[in-house]
């Protein structure tokens, strides 16, 4: 895999490359921006009015959360991991890795660790894990997630498949839960669930394009899209870009972790574009 400095928007990235494949990741949270493949297509969305100045939380590509999901916690919105500046710790093997440390006694969040990013890219996949090792002296709770925000063409085409069964929570309906989903999820107005207990992968499709997605590692999966009415209240999107991406989530947010001294945590998620109208889920 080659590895190279770049910018975009002027934002220090490193550009992966290997097989006509091609990642891009900002070193402002380790964030994946653009993951390309060999057939030219773009996988990820990142808004057009995304801030890529250091400044935020950046809109679009694979945010990472930790140590905190939404606002389920005394920290701000998603934690704090995706708001900081990560550190390249080298490559092999086609893998490329990011760390980012925190010290016992912070203000913030007063735990030691050590986070990384493993981001493995070949011409056929695109895998991502997350790593969290406690540092400290005491144990510590988090929720995690990769919050990856897929590129559709048309959202009214795009459905999400192999949810069938599952037990979710709707943040969109005051934390409602249900019981037995159906296999296909379309998205029609606001869409903001945590899906419990996902053992099985799930399919993308979005017209003739199809993404196969799995995790291991992660409990939950989230899946949200903001619709056009709070799509609106949202200043970093521009108008219409709802409709240009579904968040497919790998998380742990319904049990978070407990991590003791010493111990580390690993989650992956992974992503496999399929030929045009393959099953796969």
């Amino acid at each position: 895999m080659e590895i190279r400095q770049t910018h975009l928007r002027g934002a220090p990235c490193l550009l992966l490359s290997t097989g006509g494949a091609s990642a891009l990741v900002a070193l402002h949270g380790a964030q994946l921006l653009s993951w390309q493949t060999p057939d030219g297509r773009e996988r990820l969305f990142l808004g057009e009015r995304a801030r890529l100045d250091g400044s935020g939380a950046i809109r679009g590509g694979v945010p990472v959360i930790f140590p905190q999901f939404g606002a389920r916690g005394a920290l701000c919105r998603h934690g704090f991991a995706r708001l900081r500046p990560w550190r390249f710790a080298g490559s092999s093997d086609g893998t490329a890795r990011f760390e980012l440390e925190g010290e016992a006694g912070s203000a913030q969040w007063p735990h030691a660790f050590l986070a990384r990013l493993h981001v493995t890219l070949t011409p056929q996949r695109l895998a991502i894990a997350l790593e969290v090792v406690n540092t400290g002296s005491s144990a510590f709770s988090f929720s995690a997630a990769l919050h990856g925000y897929l590129r559709v063409d048309d959202l009214d085409a795009a459905s999400l498949h192999g949810l069938a069964g599952l037990r979710w929570e709707d943040s969109a309906d005051s934390g409602a839960v249900y019981a037995g989903s159906t296999d296909a999820l379309r998205f029609s107005g606001e869409v903001d669930r945590i899906y419990a207990d996902l053992t099985g992968t799930l399919l993308l499709r979005d017209g003739i394009h199809a993404l196969r997605i799995g995790q291991q590692g992660f409990a939950d999966a989230v899946v949200w899209n903001p619709g056009a009415a709070l799509a609106a209240r949202i200043d970093d999107l521009a108008e219409g870009e709802y409709r240009r991406f579904v968040c497919v989530e790998a998380a742990q947010v319904l049990r978070p972790v407990s991590l003791e001294p010493d111990a580390c945590w690993r989650a992956t998620q992974w992503f496999e574009p399929l030929p045009g109208g393959a099953d796969g889920a």
